[in-house]
């Protein structure tokens, strides 16, 4: 299939967007194949490289210039996986058929709105999963079908080096999805069960080492294990079956070897009889000229990818369950969950925690030291809550839901699984979380809940509604009766429907006003200064995100009354 897609000749009309430490092997691969027409990169010093070492090839700055020009055709999109979305969408948008490096998106709603967007303009969306044109994958593939490994027990991949740090992505999404794509065409099925957990040593809150771990419908157990704090350079899959098990290790010469070794009993007792290795020979060719091929077959054709957008989703579902399972055990751990409820007591009340005799406290959930929670609420089985929290009268927080610490509820607000709340948070009165965005009662959606994260400090107003999928950023304020459907960022102020930003909030709840240098932001009660360092983004001068306000700020000494009437420039 893929020799055939090398052999033949495509249009010139590739346009690749950004020329960094990935985009220039896509950039060369492309240019190899004889279909480089554009490169856009916003780093203008790139341009003489392209120009010395393509000269055939346009350099164009802006994104802009390349959705508008009739001759590109097609998209290849290398820049950071935060811009894949918006990028992706534009580019169908203008009519282009779109290549997206992994992942396809950050989000799961992202992902299925670009798979949307794909079936509506009728363009190309294939995702960069290019272990899945590696000639040793696509032989054991073949392999597996054939049916000569017999029944499939075990999967393990180990990606591990000492290499490129990332610190706008973490090592889940920055190595791992390869391998799941991998291992979810090799089983030809998703997982129906998903764990994940992992350490960050050189920046806190991104991991750099994480182990995922797999249960399949079928009974096969998978895990992959990802670090870029390893020693030496290690790429190696291995799959176990019952009569013989394979290894792929893209690091050496004999890439995929299958070792026919057995089990015999004797005598009641297992004994291992090892047999000679056998090296499958294999046609190399680079993997990513390959995949680079087959993208313009697919344009030509109007074929679909191997890799196409639905596998993407695929993947990206469960990249966000495993992330997940990740702030599930930072969270669990940052807040020093200490009681873990064994029952229904009587009066509800221990050591640790009190519950009014009229709330339900499920078996198997954790509540931290000094939380209050109060008249006819439920606390449901495996949730984690924090210390020094009160949930006010009737609400419910769901299984699996993480609750960090002095977080406050107030009356009627539910708290659905997958939901993410860190320290400090403030839920008002009747707010609405989501966790599906289309549900229906005929569809069981359980495994496809979205994950809604609520950041240290922010504040949910009475009577809003935060739908499912997006994150609420630290010191946030959503304004009572708002909807929000987006991502609000650290310290914005949002109100409306849909919730639209309507200036910044300080960390005590006041609208920042100019100073005199129009660059900074003042908090009226506190002094504390504020800065939007970059385009949306604020930072405050003079106490970090993650440092608690002193003792003698906690308390709030003026209305905001006292304030509201002062005009923005004062």
């Amino acid at each position: 299939m893929f020799e055939n897609d090398m052999d033949e000749r495509f249009e010139k009309n590739i346009a690749v967007v950004g020329m960094g430490y990935w985009g220039k092997n896509l950039v060369r691969n492309f240019s190899e194949l004889s279909v480089l027409l554009c490169v856009c990169d916003k780093d203008t010093a790139r341009q003489a490289v392209l120009k010395e070492k393509y000269p055939e090839s346009d350099f164009v700055s802006d994104y802009g210039d390349v959705l508008n020009d009739d001759r590109v055709k097609a998209v290849v999109i290398a820049t950071p996986a935060a811009t894949h979305f918006r990028m992706a969408k534009a580019a169908m948008e203008a009519g282009k058929d779109v290549y997206v490096e992994k992942p396809l998106a950050l989000s799961v709603a992202e992902g299925e709105k670009l798979v949307g967007f794909a079936a509506r303009y009728r363009r190309i969306l294939m995702v960069g999963h290019i272990l899945r044109y590696h000639p040793a994958i696509i032989k054991l593939d073949e392999i597996i079908r054939n049916g000569e490994l017999g029944k499939l027990r075990y999967i393990y991949s180990n990606r591990l080096s000492m290499g490129k740090i990332r610190t706008e992505e973490n090592i889940l999404w920055s190595f791992a999805p390869h391998d799941i794509s991998v291992i979810l065409a090799l089983l030809g099925e998703e997982p129906c069960a998903v764990s994940c957990e992992g350490g960050s040593y050189l920046s806190e809150n991104i991991p750099d080492v994480t182990m995922s771990q797999f249960v399949f419908p079928s009974g096969v157990r998978a895990h992959i294990h990802v670090s870029w704090l390893h020693p030496f350079k290690e790429q190696r899959l291995v799959v176990i079956g019952s009569e013989k098990m394979a290894v792929f290790d893209d690091t050496i010469q004999e890439k995929l070897v299958l070792y026919p070794h057995r089990i015999e009993w004797k005598n009641h007792i297992p004994t291992a009889v090892k047999a000679e290795a056998e090296v499958v020979p294999l046609e190399l060719r680079e993997p990513l000229k390959q995949e680079c091929a087959h993208f313009l077959k697919c344009i030509a054709t109007r074929s679909t990818p191997r890799t196409n957008g639905d596998e993407g989703l695929r993947v990206l579902k469960i990249l966000n369950e495993c992330q997940n399972k990740l702030d599930f055990e930072r969270l669990s751990c940052k807040t020093g969950i200490s009681k873990t409820a064994s029952g229904i007591t009587d009066n509800k009340t221990s050591d640790d925690y009190f519950a009014h005799e009229t709330a339900v406290v499920d078996a198997g959930c954790e509540i931290g030291a000094g939380t209050k929670v109060w008249h006819f609420s439920h606390i449901m089985k495996a949730a984690k809550i924090g210390e020094n929290c009160v949930f006010g009268q009737n609400c419910n927080v769901g299984g699996g839901v993480v609750v960090g610490n002095n977080v406050k509820v107030q009356n009627n607000v539910s708290i659905y699984t997958g939901t993410v709340i860190e320290d400090d948070v403030f839920l008002g009165p009747s707010c609405v979380l989501t966790n599906v965005t289309n549900p229906r009662s005929q569809i069981k959606r359980h495994s496809l809940f979205e994950k809604t994260v609520i950041r240290r400090g922010a504040t949910i107003g009475a009577n809003s509604t935060i739908v499912c999928g997006v994150e609420i950023g630290r010191y946030a304020f959503v304004a009572a009766g708002a909807v929000v459907t987006s991502d609000v960022p650290d310290y914005a102020l949002v109100m409306g429907n849909p919730a639209a930003q309507d200036g910044w909030m300080s960390r005590h709840g006041h609208r920042l006003i100019n100073s005199d240098d129009s660059s900074i932001m003042i908090c009226p009660e506190s002094g504390f200064r504020y800065e939007e360092t970059r385009p949306g983004v604020l930072r405050c001068l003079d106490l970090s995100e993650d440092e608690p306000l002193p003792e003698d700020m906690s308390v709030g000494e003026k209305s905001y009354g006292d304030f509201k009437r002062l005009p923005a420039d004062s």
